[in-house]
């Protein structure tokens, strides 16, 4: 059995940092849906409340190229590997929910001013 690590810790209303053994991730949603950005790309996952039914999708994310793969484009002579717009598509994503969690703090911090 392998040695695992989790701790979960809640930034504001449907925002929470998430640190595990592998690397840290954030995920953002509600109650039965939310959707998690890591070193292992963005998850996104819809499921009924109380019921433990779930759907996830994974979309490809900052994953390290096979060593086969890294071969594979060497020989073909391709100077632009598809990992550099799945870095700048995680890139901005990042940069999206990093954008919106700022404006987001800035409301509550606004709204509960005296």
């Amino acid at each position: 059995m392998g040695f695992r690590f989790r701790k979960s810790f809640k930034i504001a209303p449907g925002i929470r940092l998430n640190l595990g053994k592998s690397g840290v991730s954030t995920s953002i949603g509600v109650r039965g849906a939310h959707v998690t950005l890591g070193p292992r790309g963005a998850r996104t996952t819809v499921g009924i409340p109380g019921t433990g039914m779930s759907w996830t999708e994974t979309s490809s994310g900052l994953r390290r190229p096979r060593s086969s793969q890294v071969e594979d484009v060497q020989q073909l002579g391709d100077s632009s590997p598809a990992g550099d717009t799945n870095k700048a598509k995680a890139v901005a994503i990042v940069l999206a929910v990093a954008l919106a969690v700022g404006m987001f703090m800035a409301l509550v911090l606004v709204l509960t001013a005296p």
